[in-house]
């Protein structure tokens, strides 16, 4: 396959020929032509350079090349933003992994309490009190870990709701609570 291209390149050189003051310069042909205007010298080149005929897509010496690789730079993304990306994100994911764990353990801590009365079979409203400050407690972390996106805000109301559940299910269940039924 380069054999090939390579022929075809070599038999593209016939109508292209660039000079230049030097003895160096050697004439090169090229059969696809786009005019261009003659080259200017370059901080390289000692002598300017002057084209005849155009200019193909294939390369016509090394200079040409050269003279194209610094007219087109490319540009690349930074290989250090990708590493502070890694960092930044790894940071977000202990940070994010925190507070959930944090959510969970309250969660628990609300749970355990209310199979406690359960288990006990607590006699007055008053016992829940302690409860309701796991809860409230609970509550404030959720909304927390939703305010600075590490929980969506349904998944923090759907948290929020399984402990109130779970409350209303005790107080029902004790008899300190009576739903209205809805009609």
């Amino acid at each position: 396959m380069a054999a090939v291209a390579a022929s075809s390149c070599a038999a593209s050189f016939a109508a292209l020929s660039i000079s230049g003051s030097s003895s160096s310069a050697r004439p090169v042909a090229c059969s696809s032509f786009v005019s261009v205007a003659p080259l200017r010298s370059c901080g390289f080149l000692s002598t300017p350079l002057s084209v005849s005929g155009g200019v193909s897509r294939c390369s016509v010496s090394r200079r040409v090349v050269v003279i194209r690789a610094m007219a087109d730079p490319v540009k690349k993304k930074k290989e250090d933003s990708a590493v502070k990306r890694a960092r930044i994100a790894e940071a977000r994911r202990i940070y994010n992994k925190s507070r959930k764990t944090e959510i969970k353990t309250r969660m628990k801590k609300v749970f355990s309490a209310l199979d406690e009365m359960k288990k006990k079979g607590a006699s007055s409203p008053e016992e829940i009190k302690p409860v309701e400050v796991l809860i409230a407690e609970a509550y404030s972390i959720i909304d927390k870990a939703v305010k600075v996106g590490t929980l969506h805000k349904n998944t923090g109301g759907n948290r929020k709701s399984r402990l109130a559940r779970a409350k209303r299910a005790l107080e029902i269940q004790l008899g300190w609570y009576t739903p209205t039924p809805s009609s």
